[in-house]
């Protein structure tokens, strides 16, 4: 088959985006004095780069803290609503568990 009778797919926002010569995302921010420091010397201890620290640390922010919303947004329905569970409900979960000995 000729190399020309490949179909060429349209470029997707990945590639018009990531035109460089790297796939990772750059950017800049401003950190105090005393954190950027601290993170220097972890870094170093740890030998790994300056961006792979900040990306681990993110990550492990991230994943702390990704699903406070989800608790945040139930406190805010049972903040509105009650949240007893009907008795016949109860009694019927109650009875579906059996005994377990101790």
């Amino acid at each position: 088959m000729p190399p020309d009778a490949f179909i060429q797919l349209p470029p997707t926002i990945d590639d018009w985006y990531n035109q460089s010569y790297t796939f990772d995302m750059k950017t800049a921010v401003s950190i105090p004095d005393k954190v950027f420091r601290a993170a220097e010397q972890t870094a170093r201890r740890l030998r790994v780069s300056r961006s792979a620290l900040y990306t681990r640390a993110l990550e492990a922010f991230v994943e702390a803290h990704g699903d406070e919303w989800i608790t945040q947004r139930l406190n805010e329905v049972y903040a509105e609503e009650p949240s007893d569970l009907d008795p016949v409900l109860a009694q019927m979960q109650w009875m579906a568990l059996g005994r377990e000995p101790w």
